[in-house]
């Protein structure tokens, strides 16, 4: 359940391939390259002349095409190890984990945006120092985060850090964004920066999502309670 995945811009990189998708009354994912016909909806890729704005994650009107390629996607399955993980040492929802991951880089370990943020979670490498492990710190910031795990887990200690120290998911999101001396200056809440609120924004919404599918998934029927 979750709609088209993330803008070119958010990548850092050139647009994708386009990939359209349904799941049938079998609960099987039916994947095409194009629509083929009118039960596909886009779940990856540009709409014919736009600049990518139908495709923000988040967005009610496109929450199922996005859970759906979350769910499909084989670099998404090969990273839920590492996000189990992560999630369980550091103490952060492995659902928020997935929403940064899905708008900061849509999964793509190699990412490195204009501003020099590498990585899954886009990760400045002066940043990541602050949040390496002794271990870490022998290799280069800008080698280390293209590994996918140790970029998971210099985030995931980063977004826990924040979260502790600003007190919300919403700030700290912003403090990831924007920078702490930004939220610093606004008195410690989201900054009104257009960027910076939709990036919280898209964040907040897929992580609501992902928490609502989660609860669904794990539901094993409905009881109706009588009126008192």
């Amino acid at each position: 359940m979750l709609a088209g995945l993330i803008l070119a811009a958010s990548l850092g990189g050139a647009a994708r391939a386009e990939l359209w998708a349904f799941v049938d009354g079998a609960g099987v994912a039916h994947v095409a390259p194009s629509q083929l016909d009118s039960r596909y909806r886009r779940v990856l890729g540009d709409a014919p002349g736009g600049n990518g704005a139908e495709q923000v994650p988040g967005k009610t009107d496109r929450t199922d095409g996005l859970l759906l390629w979350l769910e499909i996607a084989p670099e998404v399955k090969a990273l839920r190890p590492v996000l189990r993980e992560a999630a369980e040492a550091h103490g952060v929802d492995e659902e928020l984990l997935k929403a940064v991951i899905a708008v900061e880089s849509g999964f793509n370990p190699k990412a490195v945006s204009p501003r020099g943020a590498v990585g899954l979670m886009q990760i400045m490498p002066v940043t990541a120092d602050r949040y390496a492990t002794p271990a870490e710190l022998k290799q280069p910031a800008a080698t280390r985060l293209l590994d996918p795990r140790t970029n998971v887990h210099t985030g995931t200690r980063m977004l826990a850090d924040l979260t502790r120290r600003y007190g919300g998911i919403d700030v700290a999101l912003a403090a990831w964004n924007a920078g702490e001396a930004t939220v610093r200056r606004h008195g410690g809440k989201v900054p009104p920066i257009d960027e910076t609120r939709a990036h919280v924004q898209l964040v907040l919404e897929l992580y609501w999502a992902l928490l609502q599918d989660r609860q669904s998934r794990r539901a094993t029927g409905v009881q109706m309670q009588p009126a008192r």
